[in-house]
């Protein structure tokens, strides 16, 4: 009796021919973006840093990188990381506090889900309204401002609060940096497993042990990447802190901002210069969140 030779199957292999001359139009769905990004973000960037080594005439020179060592603009350079340090410390610390009441509180569903979408306001609420809100809140003539003085004898400016200060100016960053950090620590205090209190707690340890030896190790790479995030955040402020302080407070936007369209101080390729130091100092900072949020991300899977 004869038997058949097995047939080679053919199958896998045609569908696989085929893959290779055919075209995957999915990529289209993405082309937007990268066009958005090259037209938005690249493009720009490859301005800036031709822009910054030329003179007027359009010829090469250090000339500009050298000016951003002088005083004037180190000492702007400082101003503004500083303000963004004291903001983003505020605005990690009372972020973190308020989301670990709002989602490991015990509170009632509807309050995360309320915090969550006034957050999702508030962390885009910038620029000449909120400058105004605040005037208008803790101004000399605020209404808050107001109310202390006449119902509890509470003067604010007498007593040394003052809204237009390098304090004051923190705590108005303080708006929109706390929702921000809210909505980014959300998840992370999410992704603490039941299981590590429970076993803390069959093996004896206390809440403060729990949160020292546990908790904050694993949230430490999220917070520090947030951290960074609310700095990058502040730095590149700017309708904000001139709506509010003027041109004479001098942050790093402000001084480039007069280096580019200002009468007096005109050097637009100084203006680039000082862009440039900009993405350069906010690159570094969301290239370390990108890598601190790769290693908590460890912990959620």
């Amino acid at each position: 009796m004869d038997v058949a030779a097995p047939r080679a199957d053919l199958g896998p292999s045609l569908p696989r021919a085929g893959r290779l001359g055919r075209v995957n139009w999915n990529w289209l769905g993405v082309a937007p973006f990268f066009l958005f990004a090259f037209l938005f973000l690249i493009g720009p960037v490859l301005y800036l840093v031709g822009g910054a080594f030329q003179n007027t005439e359009g010829a090469f020179t250090f000339d500009n990188i050298i000016a951003l060592g002088s005083p004037n603009i180190v000492a702007s350079f400082s101003l503004s990381i500083r303000l963004s340090l004291l903001s983003a410390a505020m605005g990690a610390v009372a972020g973190l506090l308020l989301a670990q009441a709002v989602i490991l509180g015990g509170l009632p569903a509807w309050v995360r889900g309320a915090f969550t979408t006034f957050s999702g306001v508030a962390s885009n609420f910038a620029g000449v309204p909120l400058a105004f809100a605040f005037i208008a809140t803790l101004g000399r003539l605020g209404l808050v401002t107001v109310l202390l003085r006449d119902l509890f004898g509470i003067n604010l400016y007498a007593s040394g609060f003052n809204l237009f200060s390098f304090f004051g100016l923190s705590l108005v960053y303080l708006y929109f940096q706390l929702p921000l950090m809210f909505l980014i620590i959300a998840p992370a205090l999410d992704g603490l497993k039941k299981e590590w209190r429970e076993a803390a707690e069959i093996l004896g340890a206390t809440r403060r042990q729990y949160w020292q030896l546990i908790g904050l190790p694993v949230l430490a790479p999220t917070i520090l990447g947030c951290f960074l995030l609310l700095f990058a955040n502040a730095f590149g402020t700017l309708a904000t802190v001139y709506a509010l302080m003027g041109s004479g407070f001098d942050v790093v936007p402000i001084v480039l901002f007069q280096q580019i369209r200002g009468n007096v101080l005109y050097n637009p390729n100084l203006g680039y210069a000082l862009a440039l130091g900009m993405v350069v100092i906010m690159g570094v900072s969301n290239t370390l969140y990108l890598i601190l949020r790769s290693r908590a991300e460890r912990w959620q899977k």
